[in-house]
Parts: structure tokens; C-alpha cells; sequence
């Protein structure tokens, strides 16, 4: 059962905030994207069939909708549901970002770009930030269309390696902020280093170790919504062990600093258009 609340229309963009509660034991049943969209995974995991591809999607992820494909979601991993902000684009959009190729990619592992982005929306649901609802989707856009080339099908694997991969996922988001290293997420998993390695790369996308840094990532993009918060608070509160190596991992992530980023995200409109026009 999933609830989607619409936050934002217009004639060429919508924007829904989704959120599923089905999970293990569920009946799963196919569906149809009705248009292009993108739907920022925000908060735990499932799976998704489509175009005879199996895809394991944890926060972060992005599930790619093209209209008319067929497609069904799976809750084996995850007892809580998931939660997805979904963006919706006309066709003539679409067709505008020159990334054809992209929309059947079907979904994309969490990529720091996009998981900067992601969070940027976020805040802009929970009305922290003074960026529209529709800049944010365009710089989300830009984004995808940007990186989907590294997006890649899922080797198969067994189900229980899969189902140990998204656990050890959702493990290391809720401990993103403590030292985590590769030899205590393979004990979680209960695999050798090397196996739950592969794993985890086969399963995602991305390595256990670029999963981590981009679930850091992740909340420090939420925290600097707060201007209360001092950037080097942000940084120790989200598992970077030190300012210099935070503003340099931010900054390969954003395109910008960390201040930069609070200032586009809390009211710095110039910063935003700023930083759509690069895209175009």
C-alpha cells in the first residue's frame, strides 16, 4: 500500500512525496510508469523488476520511469516501507535533456551527485529552503542525465546474497556517523571481506566504503539546512573525521562548498540560478 501526496504541478513538472508501507510477505503486483520520472529513494529500501532486470534499490538510489514500461516492486529486505520523492516530467522536458538512452536505464545506484540533489529537494518539501520545488527537479534532471551512464544492471546473484547486501546497506545508513570500515560490515553480513565486497558491488552498484561516504554525505546535505548548525559541527555529526576532508568530499559531490551549498539551500537564489545555468 503506498500513499503519494502531490507538493508541486505545473505544465511541465510534478513533483510527489511517496510513500510505501508494504514489506516482507507483501503480494507485489505490476505496474506502469505513466510518465518520465525520477524517484529519489529517501529512506529504505526495495526491490524493483523491470525490463528483465532485477534492481535492489536503498536511500540514495533513483527508480527511472519511462512511460508504458512495466515494472514490479518487491519489500523482502525492509519491514518499515520506503519513502521516494518523485518527480514527473512532459515529455517535451524529457526529450529536452538529450539523454534518450538514459530513461531505460531503469535505475541508478546512489551516485553523490545526485544524492546532493536529493537532499537539496528534500529540504525544499520541508520548507527549509527557498529554492522552487521546479528549480530543484531541473538540477535533478541535469544531474541524471549527466551520470546515468554510469547506471548498470545487477549481476545475478543468489537471493540471500542480495537480501545481505541491502541489509548491510540499511546497516550502514543508520551508523554512517561512527567509524564503519569494510571488516565490521562484512561480520554484519556474516561473509569474508572479500565475498560481501563483491557482493555489495554487484548488488548496488557502488562499494561498501562509497556507500558510506555517500550516506555522510546524505545527512550533511540535510544538516547544513540548519544555519544553526556550525559546518564543522555538521562534519564531526556525520562521521568525517575532519573539516578539511568534509569540505573536500562535499565539494567533489556538489560542485561547491559546504557554505555554498547552505547558502543555495536557505536563500541564495542568485546561487541557485548560478548553478542551473551551468547546466544548460
Amino acid at each position: 500500500m503506498g500513499q503519494a501526496a502531490q507538493v508541486f504541478c505545473s505544465s511541465d513538472m510534478s513533483v510527489a512525496d511517496y510513500r510505501c508501507t508494504l514489506g516482507p510477505g507483501d503480494q507485489s503486483f505490476p505496474e506502469v510508469h505513466k510518465s518520465f520520472s525520477l524517484a529519489y529513494v529517501r529512506k529504505g529500501s526495495f526491490g524493483c523488476h523491470t525490463q528483465g532486470r532485477q534492481f535492489e534499490l536503498v536511500a540514495g538510489s533513483i527508480l527511472i520511469g519511462r512511460p508504458g514500461d512495466e515494472y514490479v516492486c518487491s519489500h523482502d529486505h525492509h519491514v518499515c516501507g520506503d519513502e521516494c520523492l518523485s518527480f514527473q516530467f512532459a515529455p517535451d522536458l524529457a526529450d529536452a535533456l538529450g539523454a534518450t538512452k538514459a530513461w531505460r536505464a531503469g535505475a541508478l545506484p546512489p551516485l553523490a551527485p545526485l544524492i546532493v540533489v536529493g537532499e537539496l529537494a528534500q529540504t525544499v518539501l520541508e520548507q527549509k529552503s527557498n529554492v522552487g520545488p521546479d528549480e530543484a527537479g531541473m538540477i535533478l534532471a541535469a544531474k541524471f542525465a549527466a551520470t546515468a551512464g554510469e547506471a548498470r544492471a545487477a549481476e545475478e546473484l543468489t537471493a540471500r546474497d542480495r537480501r545481505r547486501a541491502v541489509e548491510a546497506a540499511l546497516w550502514i545508513g543508520e551508523h554512517a556517523h561512527e567509524p564503519v570500515d569494510l571488516a565490521k560490515t562484512a561480520r554484519f553480513a556474516d561473509l569474508s571481506p572479500f565475498h560481501f565486497l563483491r557482493c555489495f558491488a554487484k548488488t548496488l552498484g557502488v562499494t561498501p566504503h562509497q556507500y558510506l561516504v555517500r550516506c555522510r554525505i546524505k545527512r550533511a546535505a540535510r544538516l547544513l539546512a540548519d544555519r544553526e548548525r556550525a559546518i564543522t559541527d555538521v562534519a564531526f555529526d556525520c562521521g568525517f573525521n575532519d573539516l578539511s576532508n568534509f569540505i573536500r568530499t562535499f565539494g567533489r559531490a556538489a560542485g561547491m562548498s559546504p557554505r555554498t551549498f547552505r547558502n543555495a539551500a536557505t536563500g541564495n537564489r542568485k546561487k541557485v540560478q548560478e548553478r542551473l545555468a551551468a547546466f544548460a
